[in-house]
């Protein structure tokens, strides 16, 4: 976890969130905010055989001999041949929503927000928020599964 403030973007924490994580990653999934260069070479520094998995800009075009991108070159290939459902289920991109889902547990369990009022503390309230998560998580997650309802069921 990190806690900044509404002026410091996402993608700057990204590499020291990367450093807590002491195996290698097999895959990096996030939204569109964490596109660019940046965040390919920052994943790959950590994990240099890791998929990332990230959905180009919709005016994205490909650069060539731009060698930390050729996978980002690929998802915008993919899209334009396949269109992005297809890329978002050829690279499992929809798995992404268990994050969200998680964050809505989070929201759920801990509040929608800090109640501390100095950064300092209002840090360690979310590291306690997270852990508090996480140990509720390690003693069994849910798992989500998807069912069709039949239609004579729906009244």
């Amino acid at each position: 976890h990190s806690l900044t403030n509404q002026g410091t973007g996402d993608v700057s924490q990204l590499e020291p969130l990367l450093d807590q994580i002491d195996e290698e990653i097999c895959q990096f999934t996030a939204d569109g905010a964490y596109d660019g260069t940046p965040t390919y070479h920052a994943v790959l520094r950590h994990s240099s055989g890791a998929r990332v998995v990230i959905p180009p800009r919709s005016n994205a075009v490909e650069r060539p001999n731009v060698q930390a991108c050729c996978q980002r070159d690929g998802h915008i290939a993919s899209m334009q041949i396949d269109g992005r459902l297809k890329w978002q289920t050829s690279t499992g991109y929809g798995k992404r929503a268990l994050v969200e889902t998680a964050m809505g547990r989070y929201e759920g369990i801990i509040g929608p927000r800090l109640r501390a009022l100095s950064c300092l503390a209002q840090q360690t309230e979310a590291a306690i928020g997270v852990t508090i998560l996480n140990r509720m998580l390690a003693c069994g997650r849910p798992k989500s599964v998807r069912f069709q309802a039949s239609a004579g069921a729906i009244k």
